[in-house]
């Protein structure tokens, strides 16, 4: 039986539950980490943050590539995977017509976090990736989801952020 997507509200840095844990969001191509969910998750764990960027100005062995993901350790049962499904970033004047989402890459790099997440033994958490400054659509971000993870026997736990403060 293939598990299904479970949905909670919380916040995605902290994630819930026993074992090891892998936090999962959508970064850009451009090396820009400054608005949307990075801002608490770079907040909570800096080494995500500064790992990144590091990536973005070639300093990291890993290509810096739509559908690759860099995977960092910031305690020694939770990993951040930063996975550049973004091409460029959303502008604000919108004169850009098509959203910056990339779903192929996004899917790519969800192949990439299975793999990681099974030799990790880990469980997968993320806020609804590509679907806030990316533009993507909630329900084809499900389907990549479930193709790539939830497929795998994977446990996958989604945060919505509660009306009020935590």
């Amino acid at each position: 039986m293939t598990p299904r997507l479970t949905v909670i509200q919380g916040d995605a840095t902290r994630p819930a539950g026993p074992g090891p844990k892998v936090i999962v969001h959508v970064c850009n191509d451009v090396g820009a980490w400054g608005r949307g969910f990075v801002l608490a998750l770079g907040s909570q764990y800096p080494a995500a943050r500064q790992q990144y960027r590091a990536w973005a100005q070639g300093r990291d062995p890993l290509p810096f590539a739509l559908g690759q993901v860099q995977f960092v350790t910031v305690h020694p049962d939770l990993h951040v995977a930063n996975l550049i499904g973004q091409h460029g970033i959303a502008r604000k004047d919108r004169t850009r017509q098509e959203p910056p989402i990339r779903y192929d890459a996004v899917r790519e790099g969800l192949g990439r976090v299975r793999d990681f997440a099974q030799r990790h033994q880990a469980s997968i958490h993320m806020p609804r990736i590509g679907t806030g400054l990316a533009g993507g659509e909630w329900t084809v971000i499900q389907d990549l989801i479930a193709d790539e993870l939830l497929s795998a026997g994977l446990r996958v736990t989604v945060y919505d952020l509660p009306t009020t403060p935590l």
